[in-house]
């Protein structure tokens, strides 16, 4: 049986948006209104590298008899039961409810180990019901905002005893269904059967749909000068170069102040969720507006995400002076978009189909470093060199903070997980220096990386010996 991990809480705190999280795509609904969830939903998850069950559970509600309520109730205790270890979801904005208390001094009658964690901590909201949560008497609350994916570390160390005991982990932080792949060996590439999904996205009016035209040889998409035509995402499927591509054309993003048709709004969230289902957004700019303030907010959500970007520059055929047009663009995107140093930019005119072969080119460039995979042995060799170039810095008492190795989690994007005595203790400026040591020395510019860091002893070090 795979290491199972239940979500649990009363209705509304977030548990739909933890295992989306968790699951990396939206496989639940998420609404403000309480109860959309009813029945146990499971997916497969992955947390670090740490690969696990996840289910999603109906807001435990304090009903008895045969109401929906009650059979609803029925389910999670089950889901809690069935599961290796349970979450305790409280919504640390609202603070901890009687309700919160009630079901808390249920579940420790469970023989099911409890984590306490703590939702909606982004910024300083949710500080005084994290501190709450301390009452609650189920240990030290791990802080997280499922929506924004902060605290997933927290909640990686907090499942890390219990994958182990599991046997999902082993003892050195490894999981034991991923085999390290040897110096020389190649990695297993993109599915070729599998169309490349890409997402054109950006502010309304900017010829998103007039690009999709053009791409797709034909007027598929509705088109003209009323911006707002498009509403739903429109996902058409062509091939390019003998690469399948689904290409799906959305509605514009306004800014949220602006917004106030309650279709345009639905249309907003459409948009946003194939932001996160696509494997490669095609952010569509205005030459007359270069990377405004609404544009560069589309780009960070697109790399929070982890997707790879292009950027299309369109009715560049009007611009007047288009070396200091691109001159403003590249310092604006070092400056505000550092964490996806070097996207591939590309100049079109989407009406007259100037530039957009190139276009293709540079999104199939992108997509393939976002799908790249490096072996551990080349890593190590290159983290080697990165620590006597530039060693970490010493730790309070002057002893020498120790990195272990590093190997790749995943791909789309990647992902690294970087072994380390202390891992809490690493400046933020140092895994700066080897994320963008990453991009330089394995030439992959433009897309997101992760870089988690972890305690854990080197699987090498035997064979070193």
């Amino acid at each position: 049986m795979p290491f199972t991990v239940a979500i649990i809480g009363r209705p509304n705190v977030g548990k739909s948006t933890l295992f989306n999280r968790l699951a990396g795509k939206r496989l639940a609904i998420v609404h403000d209104m309480p109860g959309v969830t009813r029945d146990r939903r499971q997916g497969r998850a992955s947390l670090l590298g740490m690969e696990f069950e996840v289910v999603d559970t109906a807001g435990f509600e304090d009903s008895g008899g045969d109401s929906i309520e009650a059979r609803m109730r029925h389910q999670t205790d089950m889901a809690v039961e069935e599961a290796d270890v349970a979450l305790l979801l409280i919504d640390a904005r609202a603070g901890v409810t009687p309700l919160d208390r009630h079901f808390a001094d249920h579940l420790r009658k469970l023989p099911t180990p409890v984590i306490l964690v703590a939702n909606k901590c982004e910024g300083k909201a949710g500080m005084p019901g994290l501190y709450e949560a301390y009452g609650l008497g189920m240990g030290e609350p791990v802080a997280v905002s499922a929506e924004h994916g902060e605290g997933m570390y927290e909640l990686f160390e907090a499942l890390r005893d219990h994958a182990i005991k599991a046997g999902a982990l082993t003892e050195d932080g490894e999981d034991p269904e991923v085999e390290v792949p040897e110096e020389g060996e190649e990695f297993e590439g993109p599915d070729p059967s599998r169309p490349l999904t890409m997402a054109i996205v950006g502010r309304p009016n900017v010829g998103k749909s007039t690009l999709g035209n053009q791409l797709l040889g034909q007027d598929r998409l509705l088109t003209g000068p009323e911006a707002g035509l498009t509403r739903d995402a429109i996902a058409v499927e062509w091939e390019h170069k003998g690469r399948r591509v689904k290409l799906v054309d959305t509605a514009g993003l306004r800014k949220k102040a602006q917004i106030y048709d309650a279709i345009e709004k639905l249309s907003v969230g459409n948009t946003i969720e194939t932001i996160r289902m696509s494997e490669l957004v095609v952010l569509v700019m205005d030459a007359a507006a270069i990377l405004d303030k609404q544009d560069l907010t589309i780009a960070r959500l697109v790399v929070e995400e982890g997707r790879a970007l292009v950027i299309a520059i369109n009715k560049w055929d009007v611009v007047e002076d288009p070396q200091t047009a691109l001159k403003r663009l590249k310092d604006r995107l070092e400056t505000s978009l550092p964490q996806a140093k070097g996207v591939a930019t590309v100049t079109l005119s989407a009406l007259t189909g100037r530039g957009v072969e190139r276009l293709m080119d540079s999104v199939l460039e992108t997509w393939t470093l976002w799908n790249r995979r490096i072996p551990t042995a080349q890593l190590n060799r290159w983290l080697e060199e990165m620590i006597e170039r530039h060693p970490p810095p010493a730790l309070p008492g002057g002893r020498r903070y120790k990195i272990r190795y590093m190997t790749q989690a995943k791909a789309r994007p990647p992902t690294f997980v970087l072994f380390a005595t202390r891992p809490e203790q690493l400046p933020e400026s140092y895994t700066r220096y080897l994320v963008n040591g990453l991009r330089e020395h394995f030439k992959m510019p433009g897309v997101p990386i992760r870089l988690y860091v972890r305690g854990g002893k080197n699987p090498y070090a035997e064979k070193d010996g």
